[in-house]
């Protein structure tokens, strides 16, 4: 298929990472991206077959596309993740990672190691074991923590610890995390939290700013920076211990938003491309695929998803309408 460049938009990013949410399922119901009753589930047809992402994942690299992630849901529910990993690993990214909850990992992390997954980001709220099960509502601390060492022990970097910082919650942990992460060699990020959660209980108050995390650690371990913003397309700003003993990293979605260096794309389970994590217009992969659009048609439609965003995801303004889809549907 020919191509003529890189997927730009209209302010000059260049896209180059694809989150792909494999599935809308989960076998948790974290308390800030699902209600405790659980969410009905979209019926199997609805869901993009892996010949459907492998096409999809095709395209995007003819177009410049470098890294893929494997989101949910929780990716490890889909049956078969494994060849779809391996199916992914043929096409020769330059980064091919996942993000999970971590329940089902330690079983699968040599399979996925030997299909060519190259990392994975694991979600630990808690690092203690009362709270975490309040938090997850369902599975253990010490399920996660073994995770860890087996995607270590199969061949993987360290994992990157993903935090959700929540007033009242968990923020009381900020600084025993940063010391988890300097003890293991992991980089620890905390996320502020992001008015995403399916009860749609999400508001100003429950946001601890990254200011603030920054704050409470370095007044225990020093920090500096350690990537520029303006150079780097990553989500997180990257901080290092003047001690030398790791770094972390901050997300700052809501109180210093990186929309400028964004690089991102996102394909959801059911077959929708959406251009921001905050978006509400989507763009249907899977109608076209399923009617018989040609690669052609499917690069004309990231083309115009790129084109479509906005300078920026706008949580601050007061018109801001938050997703009508909860995390849960949409992927990190």
């Amino acid at each position: 298929m020919p191509s003529s460049g890189p997927l730009v938009d209209s302010f000059g990013r260049v896209h180059t990472d694809l989150r792909i949410s494999v599935t809308d399922r989960c076998n948790l119901r974290c308390v800030y991206c699902m209600p405790e009753e659980g969410v009905g589930w979209l019926p199997r047809a609805e869901i993009l077959t892996f010949e459907e992402i492998e096409r999809v994942t095709l395209v995007a690299h003819g177009l410049g596309v470098d890294s893929v992630r494997l989101t949910g849901g929780e990716p490890l529910v889909r049956a078969g993740i494994v060849d779809l990993v391996a199916r992914l690993g043929r096409i020769g990214f330059g980064d091919l990672s996942m993000t999970s909850n971590g329940t089902g990992l330690a079983r699968l992390a040599p399979e996925l190691v030997a299909a060519g997954l190259h990392r994975v980001n694991i979600s630990c709220d808690s690092l203690r074991p009362e709270r975490f099960a309040e938090v997850r509502r369902r599975g253990a601390l010490a399920t996660v923590l073994e995770a860890m060492d087996a995607a270590e022990a199969a061949g993987m970097p360290p994992v990157k610890v993903n935090v959700v910082v929540i007033a009242g919650v968990n923020d009381d942990e900020i600084v025993d995390l940063a010391a988890f992460g300097r003890d293991t060699g992991r980089t620890v990020r905390f996320i502020e939290f992001m008015p995403l959660d399916a009860d749609e209980t999400w508001e100003r108050s429950k946001v601890v700013p990254g200011e603030e995390i920054l704050a409470r650690i370095g007044a225990v371990w020093p920090l500096e920076p350690a990537s520029a913003r303006a150079l780097d397309p990553a989500p997180a700003d990257r901080y290092r211990f003047l001690d030398g003993r790791g770094e972390i990293g901050v997300i700052t979605s809501v109180s210093r938003a990186f929309c400028g260096t964004c690089n991102r794309l996102r394909l959801t389970a059911d077959g929708a491309i959406r251009n921001c994590l905050f978006a509400n217009d989507e763009h249907p992969v899977r109608d076209l695929l399923r009617s018989g659009g040609s690669d052609d048609e499917l690069e004309l439609l990231l083309r115009q998803a790129v084109w479509a965003k906005r300078a920026g995801h706008g949580i601050n303004d007061p018109a801001f309408l938050r997703p009508a889809r909860s995390m849960s549907m949409i992927g990190g």
